[in-house]
């Protein structure tokens, strides 16, 4: 083969998912309910990039360090090769499943999502939401797409349904958001915990009615997170680049907010009074409406 062949083979576009869609596919899935069929692509809601990843050194040497697995009766540590997994059903008592098990359970998995009913959209508590994934058509699945995020978004309905993937059985609620279906991974009903029981006081009707001001004044139509950033990762990333050019890094003293007993009038009347000539977005927006016709 000759080297111009070769230097075009490098040079030629990619032609997958994350070159031509966007985010790269995590898997299919096929949507059923009734005798309606869409198949469509899971795709990640969020990305991890901008994160910030640590790694573990030795303090004397800057040395990376690795984790090993040691066997607790003979004080060795066990290669990879050597490692099986259990079930611990009673103490020191475990279950092994094989790889082979495992995997043949995993061959079951249908990767449908099976709606099995639909309900109202602020029936679902987001206690139960464990993460979150975007749906969007596979090939041939565009019209039959639309037609179910369409119908959901018309009548402010979840669809619930189960996931078989992965060798697990998921409980899973779809969302119409925005003209695009969003998948919701669930807790089951025994996974989420009974809500910490609180004292209720009752606020008086004058109370009630200048905590509704201030709500106002801060009030926007819809939530903007372009608005909000990252401040704590802000700071450690300037706190790395400082170090990384040798500057000196003085620790502030901790402020610790004197704990206080606060008249509650007075604090709502002072936080609206601070709140004069600071026009809410909600209000500005009427404004604009108002002009504009």
């Amino acid at each position: 083969m000759s080297a111009k062949r070769k230097a075009t083979r490098r040079t030629a576009p990619r032609n997958d998912d994350e070159a031509d869609r966007g985010p790269r596919a995590l898997a299919t899935a096929t949507i059923t309910f009734g005798l309606v069929t869409v198949p469509v692509r899971l795709y990640p809601t969020a990305s991890v990039s901008g994160g910030l990843s640590f790694h573990m050194l030795h303090e004397k040497d800057r040395s990376r360090l690795k984790q090993q697995y040691v066997c607790v009766k003979e004080g060795t540590v066990v290669p990879r090769s050597e490692m099986v997994k259990g079930f611990e059903v009673s103490k020191g008592r475990y279950v092994v499943l094989t790889d082979d098990e495992l995997r043949a359970l995993d061959a079951q998995a249908s990767r449908g999502i099976e709606i099995a009913e639909f309900v109202p959209e602020d029936s679902l508590s987001p206690v139960y939401i464990e993460r979150h994934y975007y749906l969007g058509p596979d090939a041939g699945g565009a019209k039959a797409y639309a037609l179910l995020a369409d119908a959901m978004a018309d009548q402010k309905l979840l669809a619930i349904a189960r996931y078989a993937a992965r060798g697990k059985d998921y409980l899973v609620a779809l969302r119409a958001s925005e003209g695009r279906l969003v998948m919701h991974q669930l807790f089951h009903q025994d996974e989420v915990r009974a809500p910490v029981a609180a004292p209720r006081a009752a606020a008086r009707p004058a109370e009630v009615e200048l905590a509704k001001r201030l709500i106002d004044s801060v009030a926007r139509d819809r939530f903007d997170p372009s608005l909000y950033e990252d401040e704590v990762r802000k700071r450690v990333r300037k706190l790395i680049a400082r170090k990384s050019r040798g500057l000196a890094i003085e620790a502030p003293e901790e402020a610790r907010p004197k704990a206080e007993v606060v008249d509650l009038m007075a604090a709502l009347k002072a936080s609206l009074e601070s709140q004069k000539g600071r026009p809410s977005a909600r209000s500005d927006r009427a404004r604009r409406e108002r002009k504009a016709s």
